[in-house]
């Protein structure tokens, strides 16, 4: 018993360790419930198209000397109302719109990279995450930002229940879907930025999808779904750093590795929807 306490405290002994495992969590936890709107309206291409568009205003701001997460937040929210305002009148489809300001995002954004010759360090821990490097005015950066976006899911929780479900009768109820479906990118494209620390650009899309998807097999309702999401995000990030810790691995792959393991379980044992309950 000693020795399984002492495995779990030691990491906690550090500050860094300390800070990263309540960003890590923080992260799990907004990006669980944010996934599950994204799970529901099958927006997995938006969530990594978004993540990856965030690099021009990565490499600006890295050119200008600015905060990196500032950069990637204006850029995020540059790239989805474009989404948004390509495909408003319904000439060009969403998925159409996200591929061609994803492409020219990332084309920028690469462009940008290329001309900095002391690209090393800071723009590697946006494309791949350094959980265990997160400041303190990180975790409150993340923590402000995370519940400003769930206190507006639970402002408009009904009205985006309404829209991922059944959009014609959001439109029959006369509910704003094109101001809603805009408000919802935003929190997308906000959820990315801060999740860009924890898990970084190539990865953020599955914290965005991963325990959404796993709750989805699991529940019927969504505010069971969200809740499932966020304590299958919160294991992961939790299980991912101790893995990170005691394996030496990357912390980002390590959390991602983790909800994965978690969705497989799921996929093959998960009660009435698991491939091996259907086959019994």
């Amino acid at each position: 018993m000693n020795t399984l306490w002492s495995w779990i405290v030691a990491p906690l002994a550090y500050g860094f360790m300390q800070r990263g495992m309540l960003a890590a969590v923080l992260v799990g936890i907004l990006c669980a419930i944010i996934g599950c709107y994204v799970v529901l309206r099958s927006m997995a291409f938006l969530g990594d198209a978004l993540a990856h568009a965030v690099l021009p205003g990565v490499a600006i701001a890295y050119l200008m000397g600015a905060n990196l997460l500032m950069g990637a937040l204006a850029a995020a929210v540059v790239v989805a109302l474009l989404i948004s305002l390509f495909s408003r009148q319904g000439t060009i489809k969403e998925d159409t719109a996200i591929g061609i300001v994803f492409a020219a995002a990332l084309a920028l954004g690469v462009a940008l990279i290329s001309s900095v010759r002391t690209y090393a360090v800071d723009l590697t821990h946006i494309m791949f995450g350094n959980v265990l490097g997160v400041s303190p005015t990180d975790v409150w950066l993340i923590a402000g930002i995370g519940a400003a976006v769930l206190l507006t899911v639970l402002a408009f929780y009904r009205q985006f229940l309404v829209i991922a479900f059944d959009p014609v009768l959001a439109a029959t109820q006369r509910l704003p879907v094109e101001r809603l479906r805009m408000l919802l990118l935003l929190l997308i494209a906000l959820t990315i930025v801060v999740s860009l620390q924890t898990v970084g650009v190539g990865l953020v899309a599955a914290m965005l999808v991963t325990p959404g998807a796993t709750a989805y097999l699991l529940t019927r309702r969504l505010p069971a779904m969200m809740m499932v999401a966020a304590l299958i995000g919160a294991v992961a990030s939790i299980s991912g750093l101790y893995l990170s810790y005691y394996v030496n691995i990357a912390s980002g792959a390590a959390v991602v590795l983790v909800a994965t393991a978690l969705f497989t379980a799921v996929f093959l044992f998960a009660p009435e929807r698991g491939v091996v309950w259907r086959r019994g």
